[in-house]
């Protein structure tokens, strides 16, 4: 446990971070500056499997979903107040969202990877981020916004119903649903900082797997 301690450290940072970062709108309510930061746990996940193979990646990747259950817990307890009525800061169905789309996404960054190791480099992490970030992306902005998933309770449709109003696509094109503007927006940072994250990866392997001299 102790060679992973840094990997679960990261992960646990970023999540926390991104927790937090969320809560700050930025380029007209398109995104959140925790969109920069989340993706970063995918770079830390590659790095550790690449190091430690994927039964150490998949630990690291647990730590960090009981951080992010712990993170949204809170939020869902605390309360702000509104249009003269109080609602959690953290809605159940957004926390619900989040919890599965960060499991699914990072076990299946992991197969990805494993299975791509063998080939160059660059493969394995950027294929496996790439897949993940988009089942990610999938995953929480059905679950957490979309229509579909009102009928599971009521409550928890009031809550994000201002996700489900129509506006033009990215502040420029025909009406859809803000919360496909939303998440699309999410994506294209998700796959831009895919790509950059190659530099950090190599980097950062290669440190970890120089031999000790």
């Amino acid at each position: 446990m102790t060679r992973i301690l840094p990997g679960v450290l990261a992960m646990a940072i970023i999540v926390v971070a991104s927790n937090i970062l969320v809560q700050f709108l930025i380029l007209d309510g398109l995104l959140t500056w925790g969109a920069f930061t989340y993706p970063l746990a995918f770079l830390v996940t590659d790095v550790m499997n690449r190091v430690y193979g994927a039964a150490a990646a998949r630990k690291v990747v647990f730590a960090g979903l009981i951080v992010g259950i712990i993170c949204s817990f809170v939020g869902t307890q605390i309360m702000l107040q509104g249009d003269g009525f109080a609602y959690p800061a953290v809605a159940l169905r957004v926390a619900i969202g989040s919890a599965t789309a960060f499991l699914v996404a990072q076990l299946l960054d992991i197969a990805v990877f494993d299975r791509l190791r063998a080939g160059s480099w660059w493969k394995a992490p950027l294929a496996s981020t790439l897949v993940g970030s988009t089942v990610d992306t999938v995953i929480f902005f059905s679950i957490a916004f979309a229509a579909f998933f009102n009928g599971f309770s009521a409550s928890a449709a009031e809550e994000v119903i201002w996700a489900q109003d129509m506006a033009p696509f990215l502040n420029v094109g025909g009406t859809v649903p803000l919360w496909v503007t939303l998440a699309v927006a999410d994506w294209a940072v998700k796959l831009s900082i895919a790509l950059l994250a190659l530099v950090p990866f190599r980097i950062i392997v290669g440190r970890m797997l120089q031999p000790a001299t």
